[in-house]
C-alpha cells in the first residue's frame, strides 16, 4: 500500500442484483473489490423476495476476500454502507431475520395499501386530503400499488401474521447490514425515506410523525431507533470484525440509499449538478434546495446530502436489466450464449446506424414508477420486420433504455424547475462508449461519462463514511471524482433518434388500456388520469 493510502475505508453495497464490497482509499481509487451474486424470488401475484442469510454470507466472504487484498487492514478507518431502499426486513429482539426482505418491486401489499391512501374520487390514486397531510410533513407518500414499506407492513399483517406478530422492528436492507455489522438496530431518515413517517422539513428534527405513522398503520413500537443522516451506528462487533479481519473498534456509519451515494461518488454533489445512474434500474437526480413533490409523476425531493439540504428521487423499474434479461432469456436461451457476452452485444449493436432501423424498444420488464406509475406495463419490440436482425434488436434495446432517460430528464427538469448541469453517465451500463453516446445523441446534450463507473456507489459510501468521521468535506469531493470522458451528441443520431423518441412518449399512453386488461388490473375513479 502506498503513502496515498495510508487510510482506507470498506465500502458495502447491497444492490438488487448482488453484494459488492470495497476497500476504497482517501482519494476514491479501488484498492480490492469483491462482488457475490444474490438470487430474487418473483412470485405470480407480484412478489419479489430476497434471502437475508444470502445477503450476509455473501458480504462477509467479499470482506475478508477485500481486507486481504487491502492489505494493511489497521488502516482502514470505518466502514460505509450503501445499496437498495424502499425494501423491508422483519427482525426479532435478537435482531435475527424472521423471514426474506420484500423488495421495492413487491406490490402484494397494494390491496390494503389503497385503502389508506385513496378515497371515494382519486388523484392519481390518492385521496386528496389523506395525501396533503403527507405531502406537508414528509414531502411524499405511500405507493398506491403496495411497492414500499407500507405495502410490505400491510402485507405482512394480512398475509403472514405469524411473521408480523413476532418482529420487533421492520428496518431497510442497510440497516439491516448496520444491524448485522454492530448489533444495533437504528435508521436514518435517509433509510426511511420511503416509509414517508418522518417530518422532512427544512430544520425538523428526526423523528417520526405521530399523525403519519398513525395514518399509515404502523405499530410505532416496531420502527427502528431513530438517528440523524450521518451517524456513526458505532464499532464492529467483535465477532464480525474477526470474520472480516479488521480491528473491533472499526467504526460503522449509518447506511444510505444508493441515491445518495451515487451522488457522492459522482461529484454530482453541488445544486441542480445532474447524474444519469444505469444500474440494474434507472433514475435521474441532483441535489436540490428545496422540499416538493410531483405526485402524479411519483418524483420527490427528499433529504439530501447534508442539513437543510434534498435530493431529487424517481426511478425506473429497469434499466440495464434490459440488457441483462435481452442476453439471458432470449439471446443466451436460443442458443447463442458463447457469443452473447455484453462486449459482443455492444459490438453488434455499433454497426447498425442510430435508430435501429426503425425498431422501438419499450423497456419496462417490470412495470414503471416515474414519470408515470403503471405496474401494469410491459417491455415491447415495435416496428420488427423480416429485415431485422439480431443486432437491431440489441440496439433498439440500448436506444430503449436511453429515450426512457430522456423522459425522465425532462420530467425531472420541470420539478427542479431549470436544466440540471454537467449530466454525469453513471453505473454499469456507463461502462459502454456505445451506451454512453446513445444516451447523448438522445438526449440531446454532452454526456460526462464518470470515471470508473461501475464503482461509484462504494466509492460514494467510502466518502459518506469519510465525511460524517470527519475526514472529507462534501466540497471537497467534487474534485475527488474525475470525468473520463465527454459525449458529445452527434448531428446523425439525433436525426435518426428524434423521430423515435416522440412515437416512443406516446407509446405508454395509448397501450395503457391494453396492458390494464391483459394483466388483470382493476380500474379505480380517478380525476386526472
Amino acid at each position: 500500500m502506498t503513502a496515498m493510502h495510508n487510510r482506507w475505508y470498506l465500502a458495502i453495497d447491497l444492490g438488487t442484483g448482488g453484494a459488492k464490497v470495497a476497500a476504497v482509499g482517501d482519494d476514491g481509487s479501488i484498492l480490492a473489490s469483491a462482488f457475490r451474486a444474490i438470487d430474487t424470488a418473483l412470485t405470480a401475484d407480484g412478489g419479489t423476495e430476497q434471502d437475508t442469510s444470502q445477503w450476509w454470507s455473501g458480504i462477509v466472504d467479499a470482506a475478508r476476500e477485500v481486507v486481504l487484498g487491502a492489505a494493511q487492514a489497521s488502516a482502514c478507518a470505518g466502514v460505509g454502507i450503501t445499496g437498495q431502499w424502499g425494501s423491508t426486513v422483519p427482525v426479532d429482539r435478537n435482531g435475527n431475520a424472521l423471514g426474506p426482505c420484500l423488495l421495492w418491486s413487491d406490490t402484494r401489499g397494494g390491496t390494503w395499501s389503497k385503502p389508506l391512501i385513496g378515497g371515494v374520487i382519486n388523484v392519481a390514486g390518492y385521496g386528496p386530503l389523506k395525501i396533503l397531510r403527507w405531502l406537508r410533513k414528509a414531502g411524499g407518500a405511500p405507493s398506491p400499488v403496495g411497492a414500499d414499506p407500507t405495502g410490505h407492513n400491510q402485507f405482512l399483517q394480512h398475509q403472514r401474521a405469524d411473521v408480523y406478530n413476532a418482529a420487533a422492528a421492520f428496518i431497510e436492507p442497510v440497516d439491516f447490514i448496520g444491524l448485522r455489522l454492530t448489533g444495533r438496530v437504528a435508521a436514518t431518515p435517509a433509510s426511511m425515506v420511503a416509509s414517508w413517517l418522518t417530518d422532512n422539513r427544512r430544520g425538523s428534527d428526526p423523528r417520526y410523525d405521530p399523525s403519519l405513522v398513525k395514518l399509515a398503520r404502523r405499530n410505532a413500537a416496531t420502527l427502528p431507533e431513530l438517528v440523524a443522516t450521518g451517524s456513526v451506528l458505532g464499532p464492529l462487533l467483535p465477532a464480525v470484525a474477526s470474520q472480516f479481519g479488521l480491528a473491533p473498534d472499526t467504526p460503522v456509519v449509518c447506511g444510505v440509499p444508493d441515491l445518495h451515494t451515487a451522488a457522492i461518488g459522482a461529484g454530482a454533489v453541488a445544486d441542480f449538478a445532474g447524474h444519469i445512474s444505469i444500474s440494474t434500474t434507472a433514475w435521474v437526480s441532483a441535489p436540490v434546495p428545496f422540499k416538493k413533490t410531483d405526485i402524479a409523476r411519483q418524483m420527490a425531493s427528499v433529504p439530501g446530502l447534508r442539513s437543510g439540504s434534498y435530493l431529487i428521487a424517481n426511478n425506473h423499474d429497469t434499466g440495464g436489466a434490459a440488457l441483462r434479461w435481452l442476453r439471458d432469456a432470449v439471446i443466451a436461451d436460443a442458443g447463442a450464449g458463447a457469443d452473447a457476452s455484453y462486449d459482443q452485444l455492444t459490438i453488434e449493436a455499433a454497426a447498425v446506424a442510430p435508430g435501429s432501423g426503425g425498431v422501438i424498444f419499450c423497456p419496462w420488464l417490470n412495470g414503471e414508477r416515474s414519470p408515470v406509475e403503471d405496474h401494469n406495463l410491459r417491455a415491447s419490440f415495435l416496428n420488427v420486420s423480416l429485415a431485422t436482425t439480431r443486432a437491431h434488436l440489441v440496439r433498439s434495446v440500448l436506444e430503449g433504455v436511453a429515450f426512457n432517460a430522456r423522459w425522465l430528464l425532462e420530467a425531472t427538469e420541470k420539478f427542479a424547475g431549470r436544466p440540471l448541469d454537467g449530466l454525469r453517465l453513471l453505473g454499469g451500463g456507463a461502462q459502454s462508449d456505445l451506451w454512453c453516446q446513445i444516451h447523448a445523441d438522445v438526449i440531446g446534450r454532452p454526456i460526462h461519462q464518470v470515471a470508473d463507473p461501475v464503482n461509484v456507489n462504494v466509492r460514494g459510501a467510502a466518502w459518506f463514511a469519510a465525511m460524517h468521521l470527519g475526514h472529507l468535506t462534501l466540497d471537497e469531493i467534487t474534485s475527488r471524482a474525475p470525468t473520463a470522458r465527454v459525449f458529445e451528441p452527434s448531428i446523425a443520431g439525433m436525426a435518426a433518434t428524434a423521430p423515435l423518441y416522440a412515437e416512443f412518449v406516446r407509446l405508454a399512453k395509448s397501450q395503457r388500456a391494453m396492458y390494464r386488461r391483459l394483466n388483470g388490473a382493476t380500474p379505480s375513479v380517478t380525476i386526472g388520469a
